[in-house]
């Protein structure tokens, strides 16, 4: 791939100086007599030295905990196996405490989260408030017997009670899994019925693109097949909204209360925290993938915060008061690394609903309105403003903010310039990458070096990241597998029910042994930047020769009547087993056709930007293109499709229905 040579964005020697990793680094300096001077030679040190580096981000971010060193152990267990290390085994802490007990709250009528419900809610909670109600859920859940290691589930919008009762479980030492409530019937059932959660709290409904949708019938269908769940606390929410309807009635949902009735015997009290292991488990996240039963993934209390801490606070340059917003869900790891920001003494900005409201223009409402620092949406956002010709710099005045996220899919160069000429030219735009497997970055931005259009600004510090070719040889320049060399706090501690580990081994540490693969096709580039080209279990093979999706749509999508695409590989031909042709699928904007002249259009500007393997050998027009929840397209579920293989788990998607757009379609059996 073409990358600039120029940067599109250079920080100023100031904004240099006032970054929180250069204090870090100048902290280092002094306690290691080191002379580094800048982000590269610190980051090879955070991977010389994983145990230095891990204990210096628990000093500098002030985590509050007991480390426990103990005689002959001190930062790190088994450090050459993974998995099998395990960071600070003998440390005792709690997490809510870490996000709750933070300097920044002596502030206590200054907001710990506001909120809006689109158009029609809005709500600001002061860190006051937050300890107050944070205490009144955990007494009510000490009450009905919640204690370490249960399982607390929550179905709800991404609303400051669904971040409480987080905070409250996790105070007890409870373990918190989590879903948004646009998922039907099975896969709540498919994701909460596999962790047996004793406690269920969900929402009387959520809003999306200005309708009101309500769920108390999908809960109490769902509550029928979790024999677990003992009490399940529903969170007004659409009544709230919708101040002349009746009060609120839970009697069609089994075993259910209203907030107000589990909470209102309480009084706010001092929150005592439960103090766990490090490596005892936190969150029970799950795989977003079309092939089966969701994969419980769980993540542990101290690495979580520890991975959190470092990139809030070192990566995104996260300062005590700034307000922090990401497009979520609580169904997306992007959630639970959100609500991570309270740690960094930040304003936790939510919202609930669709971020094309107001054509575009509803999350930059909330900005301007808000002083919002720092911006973070999927990728897929960025282009379709584009596509639209929405310009918040324009229209908005956005003058706090300093820091614009990307992720969920490579942000294309074009996307890059799209942020910079429309939203605001002094941002550090950080496309960043890692996921639910683990609830973080391998690589993404820091505020201290060059932005490049369409690539990745670095590898996160204590990340041991790097390309291999299939020999497992390091290459630079070249594509290859992104795999994470040495182990990482925030490793899963394995995943639900697979005692023997067979399961966590075989996802991640099979094609390389002791060595992290992650499964996507990668470049770093000269400058120790790195560019995505799609998932490796995606990566096309026209003719023995390796193509990343990505690849293809960076090149499509710049055309204008595209909206969006997916390119799989289909078998073919069918006399000639194992080769590929490339079969390309389109979304157009309304009123455009497929026609001879934009499929010419479309071949010669993938042919010109790539190669002629590149080309598609079929391109056809569909209505719409099946994502998961989060947002990410799903090539493999297509792939299937096409290939008249069953999707096993459609309930991952956010939109099921468009798979039968790619079955049977005449034009694919020539």
């Amino acid at each position: 791939m073409n990358i600039s040579q120029l940067p599109i964005w250079t920080p100023t020697p100031e904004r240099i100086a006032n970054a929180n990793v250069t204090a870090f680094m100048h902290a280092l300096n002094d306690a290691y007599g080191l002379q580094m001077s800048n982000y590269h030679a610190l980051y090879e040190w955070s991977v010389t030295n994983p145990q230095h580096f891990w204990s210096a981000v628990w000093d500098f971010c002030g985590v509050v905990g007991e480390r426990g060193v103990a005689p002959g152990i001190d930062i790190m267990e088994n450090e050459h196996l993974m998995p099998g290390a395990k960071f600070f085994p003998k440390a005792r802490i709690n997490f809510a405490e870490n996000l709750i007990e933070r300097e920044f709250k002596s502030r206590t009528d200054c907001d710990a989260m506001i909120f809006w419900g689109e158009d029609k809610l809005r709500k600001r909670v002061t860190y006051r408030e937050l300890d107050e109600q944070v205490s009144r859920w955990q007494q009510a859940m000490r009450t009905m017997g919640v204690k370490k290691g249960d399982r607390v589930a929550a179905f709800m919008p991404n609303m400051p009670e669904a971040v409480i009762a987080m905070l409250a479980a996790t105070s007890l030492g409870a373990v918190w899994t989590s879903c948004s409530p646009d998922f039907g019937v099975q896969g709540v059932v498919d994701r909460f019925g596999q962790v047996e959660p004793v406690l269920l709290i969900a929402c009387d409904g959520y809003l999306y693109n200005g309708k009101a949708v309500p769920t108390l019938a999908r809960i109490a269908e769902c509550v029928e097949q979790l024999p677990s769940v003992q009490r399940v606390v529903v969170v007004p929410y659409l009544h709230d909204i919708q101040t002349e309807v009746p009060a609120m009635d839970v009697s069609s949902v089994p075993g259910a209360v209203s907030m107000g009735d589990f909470i209102g015997g309480y009084q706010p009290a001092a929150i005592q925290y439960v103090r766990v292991g490090f490596n005892d488990p936190l969150y029970i996240m799950y795989s977003s993938g079309t092939t089966g039963v969701p994969k419980c993934i769980v993540h542990g209390v101290g690495g979580t915060l520890l991975k959190h801490l470092e990139e809030h606070i070192l990566q995104c340059d996260v300062k005590a008061g700034d307000k922090v917003f990401f497009f979520t869900t609580c169904g997306w790891m992007m959630w639970n690394w959100l609500v991570s920001g309270l740690a960094a003494n930040a304003t936790l900005i939510l919202f609930d609903g669709s971020p094309f409201l107001g054509r575009g223009n509803i999350l930059f409402d909330y900005v301007a309105a808000d002083d919002v620092t720092h911006f973070g949406a999927g990728a897929k956002f960025y282009e379709s403003l584009a596509k639209i010709k929405v310009n918040p710099g324009k229209t908005h005045k956005l003058c706090q903010l300093r820091s614009v996220m990307s992720t969920g899919s490579p942000l294309s160069p074009e996307g890059f310039q799209y942020i910079y000429d429309n939203i605001k030219s002094d941002v550090c735009l950080s496309s960043i990458s890692g996921g639910t497997d683990i609830i973080g970055c391998f690589v993404g931005g820091v505020p201290v070096l060059p932005v490049y259009s369409g690539e990745i600004q670095t590898r996160m510090l204590g990340m041991a990241v790097d390309a291999w070719d299939d020999e497992g040889k390091p290459i630079r320049g070249e594509k290859g597998e992104l795999v994470c060399t040495k182990p990482f706090p925030s490793m899963p501690i394995g995943f639900w029910h697979d005692h023997d580990g067979r399961k966590y081994r075989a996802a991640y540490f099979e094609h390389f042994p002791n060595v992290w693969t992650h499964g996507d096709y990668v470049e770093i580039t000269e400058r120790g930047g790195m560019v995505i080209y799609g998932r490796s279990d995606a990566v096309l093979n026209p003719g023995g020769v390796r193509i990343g999706t990505a690849e293809i749509y960076r090149q499509v999508e710049k055309l204008d009547e595209v909206l969006e695409s997916v390119v799989i590989g289909q078998d073919w031909p069918p006399e000639k087993p194992g080769d590929v042709r490339v079969v390309l699928f389109v979304r157009l904007v309304d009123g455009c056709q497929l026609n001879a002249d934009l499929e010419k259009r479309i071949k010669e500007v993938i042919r010109v930007n790539t190669t002629m393997r590149h080309v598609p050998a079929k391109i056809l027009a569909v209505p719409d293109i099946p994502r998961t929840k989060s947002g990410k397209i799903v090539e493999l579920a297509v792939r299937n499709v096409v290939h008249g293989t069953a999707v096993k788990n459609r309930e991952a998607l956010a939109n099921p229905d468009a798979l039968q757009h790619f079955a049977m379609r005449e034009e694919l059996k020539s």
